[in-house]
């Protein structure tokens, strides 16, 4: 099978898998003498690599440049000197599923989920490309959310795990982080849709239904309205004006860290902010420690990436 890229994300996605990957490399080493099961759990695997932010801007030039030659074609006495090399336009990197397996020391068993067969089918090449750690690698496909809260309900006691929530936008729902956090034995990365999130709270405070519903899954809550807008009073010379006022950025990120903090036994209160190319924040790469006992050791080393990879 051809190998197909999954092409999503920017220069953000190499600072979000470089946290990750110095993350798992700390955890698998502190717990590489501890009698428990370790595992690694990517939620939306996608195909296992990724293409490069120039590749991509290479390819659409390419495509640019072919529907160009086709108008001169129909219009050859339009004349452009420009020339486009025939060198390869791919460049694979590699995403979440692959900074997992080459982690040292490695884990004793991998699950990637995804939903999409065609993806699902790209990542069984994992076990032809890793054949050393075939036999630990489980590949399911379907609904993260489901997939998660059926695994969460297992017995966990002799198990440990990093689960990795790397949504496109705003799939993730409450219910799935809340399963995470009760087995007691999960550490969480999540992507919080920062912006996706923002775009949904419009100015006036006037909110379609449907954007209302996916709010309230994916915070577990109704009351985050009362949060995000605040009544401004102005004293004019007659009377008090009364202005709906929307909350920034970071009053929504604080407010996502403390819903984590009431199921969690830990969360880093310095998220990473991931911006897009015009320097607006996109996600929220957040740190949840599951386990009571080590969340402290859990924490500090979150913590101590997550200021590094500023």
């Amino acid at each position: 099978m051809a190998r197909t890229p999954h092409t999503f994300g920017g220069p953000w996605t190499d600072q979000k898998l470089g946290i990750l990957r110095d993350y798992l490399t700390a955890y698998t080493t502190a717990l590489s003498k501890a009698k428990f099961k370790k595992g690694y759990i990517d939620a939306f695997a996608g195909t296992g690599q990724r293409e490069s932010s120039a590749s991509a801007k290479l390819k659409k030039f390419k495509g640019l440049e072919q529907e160009k030659r086709s108008r001169q074609a129909e219009f050859p006495d339009i004349i452009d000197s420009a020339e486009v090399t025939d060198e390869p336009a791919q460049r694979f990197l590699d995403g979440s599923a692959r900074v997992a397996l080459q982690c040292i020391p490695a884990f004793d068993r991998y699950v990637f989920i995804e939903k999409n067969s065609a993806r699902c089918q790209q990542l069984e090449q994992l076990k032809i490309d890793f054949p050393e750690m075939a036999e630990k690698i489980s590949i399911k496909q379907g609904d993260a959310n489901t997939q998660i809260q059926e695994m969460c309900n297992k017995n966990w006691k002799r198990y440990r795990a990093v689960l990795f929530l790397d949504p496109y936008g705003a799939q993730v729902r409450w219910k799935t982080i809340e399963a995470i956090a009760n087995t007691k034995a999960i550490d969480l990365w999540v992507l919080f849709p920062l912006g996706p999130v923002n775009r949904m709270l419009t100015q006036s405070g006037e909110i379609p239904q449907e954007w209302r519903d996916c709010l309230n899954e994916l915070l577990g809550t109704e009351d985050w309205y009362d949060h995000f807008y605040q009544v401004d009073e102005t004293q004019t010379l007659f009377e008090k004006r009364k202005r709906l006022v929307k909350a920034r950025y970071e009053r929504v990120a604080m407010y996502f860290l403390d819903r984590l903090s009431t199921c969690f036994a830990g969360v880093a209160r310095n998220p990473a902010v991931l911006y897009n190319s015009k320097n607006s924040p996109l996600y929220l790469l957040c740190f949840a420690a599951g386990n009571r006992t080590g969340a402290p050791i859990a924490l500090q080393i979150a913590t101590h990436i997550l200021k590094m990879g500023l």
